[in-house]
């Protein structure tokens, strides 16, 4: 298990009620609902990466650019 830092999160009465009674109807505590969402609402704002395969290859031909108009003709046509 990863470590923990310990911070302290401030709720209205009725938001702290609703996790608590949402964190035993899934027999859960409050502080694993609360991890659980921050790593939701992380992953859904967190800034694009670029794919891993990206500039994985190499093709052994140095005008491989210049030629991708040649390449990708027809690209996205039907058949």
């Amino acid at each position: 298990m990863a470590s923990k830092e310990k911070t302290t999160l401030y709720l209205d009465g009725a938001e702290y009620r609703r996790l608590k009674a949402l964190a035993r109807t899934q027999n859960r505590s409050v502080a694993e609902l609360v991890r659980e969402a921050v790593a939701e609402y992380a992953a859904r704002h967190a800034a694009p990466t670029m794919p891993q395969s990206l500039g994985s290859g190499h093709s052994g031909s140095g005008d491989l650019s210049e030629r991708a108009e040649e390449f990708l003709g027809g690209m996205g046509e039907d058949r």
